[in-house]
């Protein structure tokens, strides 16, 4: 039978998702270990653990196995919803997580502004231009979402951020000349304040190691690096130490591939002035 529900009293979503997963684990007749539930559920018994102390959040596909290994009765995918970890498309819910609770972030995007980077207005054009239908007011809700993990990512107290950004990022015209003026001096003003590294590959350094897509590079306090990439409608976070070490060495042959954060600081802030004059 399913352990019998619990109020969420002081603890965290992240806490509370944590300790009702333990219970219900603990509660099965026998007690099932966390290796036994990992052989069940498709993964490592260190990975159980991971989620049982809060170093790796939930995912919605292993939260649904394990609940029909505890006989749960859907407890623990009700809590994804009940407790705001879908706050995010599907394909980015956990990397969202682990963003907010990372030291460092390094980031490479390809095509736009990557989001804890984008402006308001940057940010409402790439909502309307998507090719969905979306509502104004699903529109407002999604920018306003998105400015709040901008402002958490790039507060002072924030993690430490290295962002590489291909040139088509600052060439591609996103809400028109105004909204990309107003854009680039974003950027300039988080590097001039020192809140992010930032460093442009321009066009005529032709092929690199990490031409398409986005990739973002995630280091803890508490938990091992994480790598997070992207593409259209599809994310994936991976964890294997061996891809992960292969990541790292593809972003440092991206950023020799770069300007200097000083010559890359004087590129986007002149193709800011020619948005200003009005070209695009």
């Amino acid at each position: 039978m399913p352990a019998p529900e619990i109020a969420l009293g002081g603890m965290t979503p992240r806490e509370f998702y944590a300790f009702e997963l333990k219970r219900y684990r603990e509660a099965m007749v026998p007690k099932m270990t966390q290796e036994q539930l990992g052989a069940v559920v498709f993964c490592s018994g260190a990975y159980i653990g991971q989620l049982e102390t809060m170093a790796r959040v939930p995912q919605l596909a292993l939260s649904k196995l394990i609940d029909k290994a505890l006989n749960t009765g859907g407890a623990l995918e009700r809590l994804h919803y009940l407790l705001g970890f879908t706050t995010f498309p599907d394909y980015f819910e956990n990397a969202a997580d682990h963003e907010s609770r990372a030291t460092s972030i390094s980031e490479y995007a390809g095509t736009l502004v990557p989001g804890p980077l984008q402006t308001s207005a940057y940010a409402e054009a790439v909502f309307r231009d998507a090719g969905t239908l979306h509502t104004d007011e699903k529109i407002i809700t999604l920018v306003a979402a998105r400015m709040e993990r901008s402002k958490r990512i790039t507060a002072p107290e924030g993690p430490e951020l290295w962002f590489i950004l291909d040139e088509a990022v600052l060439r591609r015209v996103i809400g028109g000349g105004e909204v990309m003026a107003d854009q680039l001096r974003h950027l300039a003003g988080l590097a001039i304040r020192r809140r992010i590294t930032l460093q442009v590959v321009p066009f005529d350094s032709g092929n690199h190691s990490l031409l398409s897509g986005l990739l973002s590079l995630m280091t803890f306090d508490d938990a091992p690096p994480l790598v997070y990439s992207e593409s259209a409608f599809a994310g994936q976070l991976l964890d294997d130490p061996a891809m992960v070490g292969r990541c790292h060495l593809a972003y440092d042959w991206a950023r020799a591939a770069a300007l200097s954060s000083q010559a890359s600081l004087a590129f986007v802030e002149s193709v800011a002035e020619e948005y200003e004059r009005g070209g695009n």
